[in-house]
């Protein structure tokens, strides 16, 4: 199944081990270990994380090495960007209405 980004970043413990891969490449059970979840489930979340093309993994003789590969959180970048916009025009709308109401 292909994942997208707005499905990996979806879940708290997916975007915090892109958080900490963002700053570090680290290997599976180092991931693992910031976490009370089992192995298998932080496997499960980075496997989501390598199908969106959000994490990258390299193997190092028997070590698996995960980083992030944060130029597909752009695509999230430009979809919230557009809300943004709007979400502003609604509010600064709203701010004038009440203005307007407590001058009444």
């Amino acid at each position: 199944m292909r994942r997208d980004v707005f499905q990996a970043i979806a879940d708290p413990t997916r975007r915090e081990i892109i958080n900490m891969l963002a700053k570090k490449e680290l290997n599976l059970n180092a991931v693992a270990d910031n976490f009370s979840i089992s192995r298998p489930a932080i496997s499960k979340h980075i496997k989501i994380l390598t199908e969106c093309g959000l994490v990258v993994i390299k193997q190092q003789g028997r070590e698996r090495y995960c980083r992030a590969e944060l130029k597909k959180l752009k695509e999230v970048a430009e979809w919230t960007e557009r809300y943004k916009e709007f979400w502003n025009q609604k509010l600064d709308a709203l701010g004038s209405f009440l203005e307007n109401e407590q001058a009444k």
